[in-house]
């Protein structure tokens, strides 16, 4: 096991940016401090000594304007909110419109776009960053001062392991989650449509098309997004109109549990997703345009996918939904765990 830490980069600001590589098993594991982002992933496969199984950026100047949220830690709530408001205990909070006539990721400026403070460490399981994060009250539209720290590390089991926890002094919506993309033949080698994945989730959020909930959870059975089964993504993808939805996980909530599986032919790699949380985003990259990436490619439609275990979205507007708001008494705490084997 090993743990390095460079500079990065300096922001604008002065402020120095801190790139800490993990190495654990068969695994190399890069992240920054700016927006507590994986920025590189290396995987073997059966083929190949090594690939970087995560899209991103070479230059520390294109992560301070990473539009598509390459590897990211959003926040304070991570994915949509309707109407870029919600009402909590008789009072209405307002937020940045980024999606529309909606709230996307946290505001204008979540914590994607934050220096998180960062300590690395070690103990028998693996090699680990704890990134610590402080939200002053009112920040982007929530209340509450909030303090955010996640785990991001490398197990001896070739493992990703992630613990993401948060204290909020006021109840206050919160939703942490990370956003990479990944494509197990290799970043810049092609599209994602021939992965064949499996989605442990009987229902979906239904959602207008504004990708805003409705309210429901409907079945996935004999719909473009059956995923009980192992599949192609591109079998059934233009069918749904690409895949930007979250899925109602089966089992209980709150226990770590299997979420997804993705498996690639020709590198053989395969990745398994557990997690706490209540549901996935699983996003095919419907937006990428031709995105410089690293070392000269060019990420265009599908060629990275996201599964961003989450609560679901909008949920402080629907109390039907597993409740995201958390406060004095109730701490935020989840855990997800990403596998590999080839």
């Amino acid at each position: 096991m090993k743990i390095s830490k460079k500079t990065y980069g300096i922001l604008a600001s002065g402020k120095k940016v801190y790139l800490y590589t993990l190495k654990a098993g068969d695994l190399t594991l890069s992240l920054s401090t700016l927006g507590a982002a994986w920025q590189s992933l290396m995987v073997p496969s059966k083929t190949s000594p090594r690939d970087d199984v995560l899209l991103g950026y070479s230059s520390l100047d294109a992560w301070t304007r990473n539009k598509p949220f390459f590897g990211v830690t959003p926040g304070r709530f991570a994915n949509r909110i309707g109407g870029a408001s919600f009402a909590l205990d008789g009072k209405t909070y307002s937020l940045y419109k980024g999606d529309g006539q909606h709230s996307l990721h946290g505001g204008r400026r979540g914590f994607d776009k934050y220096l998180w403070k960062a300590e690395a460490y070690e103990d028998r399981d693996g090699v680990f960053v704890r990134f610590e994060l402080e939200s002053p009250d009112g920040d982007e539209g929530y209340p509450g001062k909030l303090k955010a720290v996640v785990c991001y590390g490398l197990t001896n089991a070739n493992e990703v392991a992630v613990d993401y926890s948060a204290k909020v002094e006021s109840r206050c919506p919160v939703n942490l989650t990370n956003h990479s993309y990944f494509n197990l033949a290799g970043e810049g080698k092609g599209n994602i449509l021939s992965h064949d994945i499996i989605i442990y989730a009987s229902s979906l959020v239904e959602v207008d098309q504004s990708l805003i909930p409705t309210g429901n959870l409907v079945p996935v059975k004999k719909t473009p997004f059956d995923f009980l089964t192992r599949k192609p993504i591109g079998r059934d993808i233009g069918a749904a109109g690409g895949y930007d939805h979250c899925f109602a996980l089966d089992g209980e909530a709150g226990k770590l549990r299997p979420c997804a599986e993705v498996y690639e032919d020709g590198s053989g790699r395969t990745m398994r997703v557990f997690t706490t949380q209540p549901g996935v985003q699983f996003y095919t990259g419907n937006f990428l345009d031709g995105v410089p990436g690293k070392m000269g490619s060019f990420y265009n439609k599908h060629d990275g996918f996201c599964l961003e275990t989450q609560h679901f979205p909008d949920s402080p507007n629907r109390p039907e939904f597993p409740s995201a708001i958390f406060g004095p008494g109730k701490d935020y705490h989840e855990k997800s765990l990403f596998a590999f084997d080839w």
